[in-house]
């Protein structure tokens, strides 16, 4: 009998043993890296949590602008076929060096402003750092812009002082007695800092939006709308008119929340039931950052601003938050998220320091009309209400109760 000979490639049988070991260290590897790296995360939330006292430097800021397409691409690391465009590619060489430049030097290669903008003043004034994204998937910033006072008082050229400087009389008159028209009591203030921030649909004969102020049709108009719906939803609210370059004489852009402030300050003393403040403004973009579009209707879209350099911030951001929620489930889109500003070149306390349940308020830009501003206004005002009905049955005394 004869016996079929069986033979083994020992060499080919330990190559493959070899790119097994391989493989396989490579993905313990990568896991690895991954663990870490959330571990690294976690841990620095939980002492950011602790130690800061900014926004600006929040790993939950960091958390809020990685996208879906981070995650997907972590993966990619893994399975090679999810990479689709090799340009785009989170981890590719490219990608990871511009990483780097930024990370070490916080200039952006891909945007050559960034390279002076550590010494042009004004260059970096509309940065900012998102602790919550909305929905629509634009990650762009809110745009801060100082006009020269010509734009804003209708005297010609002038730069704006320096913010440390002495500022003019402020107006000290308290806004006009309001009585709440819904039941209840006057516990909602909205005022408007930057006053006369105006939109271009509404002004005739005006086309460039660094002129888009007027001394009658502005974001008072807006902040008006607001106090009225939130009154038909059973809050009791304030509006204060008061447009302060037609008021203060030498009036000083510069100074809009010095104004302001003694705006808040002499509310509170007529209406001492006061508990929420809404400063009201416009962005300065443009208008396909500010609009979004819902069953057929254009709405201007909002921004939640809070200052970072106030130090009780987080307080703040868990009011602002509440509502950024609420209006996210009703109409997703409407809100762009939470921002937070910081630094010389902006404001940086926002006058949010006067209240745990202070914001500020983005309603559109330039090139919104007050009718797409009118019908956030209204979807802002009940996510608004429903945040502060909310608190109000949780911190009201209880009342008809017999012991």
């Amino acid at each position: 009998m004869k016996r079929n000979a069986v033979t083994f490639n020992l060499s080919k049988i330990r190559q493959t043993f070899q790119s097994a070991g391989v493989i396989g260290k490579t993905t313990i590897s990568l896991s690895l890296f991954t663990l870490c790296l959330f571990i690294l995360l976690g841990v620095g939330s939980m002492l950011q949590s602790r130690l800061s006292t900014s926004p600006v430097s929040s790993m939950k800021g960091l958390a809020a602008s990685v996208s879906n397409q981070f995650f997907l691409d972590m993966l990619g690391l893994e399975v090679p076929h999810l990479r689709n465009d090799s340009r785009k590619f989170t981890f590719s060489q490219q990608n990871m060096m511009s990483f780097a430049v930024r990370f070490l030097t916080d200039v952006n290669p891909g945007d050559p402003k960034s390279l002076i903008a550590q010494e042009v003043p004004g260059l970096k004034a509309d940065k900012s750092t998102v602790l919550r994204s909305g929905k629509d998937g634009d990650a762009s910033g809110p745009v801060e812009y100082t006009p020269a006072e010509g734009a804003v008082n209708g005297t010609t050229g002038g730069t704006v002082p320096e913010a440390s400087s002495a500022p003019s009389p402020a107006p000290s008159q308290a806004p006009a007695d309001q009585k709440p028209k819904g039941p209840g009591r006057n516990i909602a203030f909205i005022y408007q800092s930057h006053s006369n921030e105006s939109f271009l649909p509404e002004l005739k004969g005006v086309t460039d939006p660094d002129k888009a102020y007027d001394a009658k049709t502005n974001v008072t108009m807006v902040g008006k709308k607001l106090a009225e719906a939130l009154e038909k939803e059973g809050v009791g609210a304030v509006h204060s008119d008061a447009i302060y370059p037609n008021m203060i004489k030498d009036f000083k852009y510069a100074y809009s929340y010095k104004y302001s402030l003694q705006t808040l300050e002499a509310a509170a003393n007529a209406h001492p039931d006061l508990k929420f403040f809404f400063d009201i403004h416009r962005d300065s973009q443009e208008r396909k950052r500010t609009t979004v579009t819902l069953n057929g209707k254009d709405y201007a879209q909002v921004y939640f601003i809070l200052g970072g350099d106030n130090p009780k911030w987080k307080e703040n951001e868990a009011f602002a938050g509440k509502i950024h929620e609420v209006l996210e489930a009703k109409a997703p889109g409407v809100s762009k998220g939470i921002h937070a500003k910081t630094g010389h070149e902006v404001n940086g306390v926002y006058n949010q320091n006067f209240s745990p349940n202070s914001v500020l308020i983005e309603v559109g830009g330039p090139y919104n009309s007050l009718e797409e501003c009118y019908r956030t206004v209204e979807l802002l005002a009940k996510a608004v209400s429903e945040v502060i009905l909310d608190a109000e049955k949780v911190t009201a005394p209880a009342q008809g109760k017999k012991s």
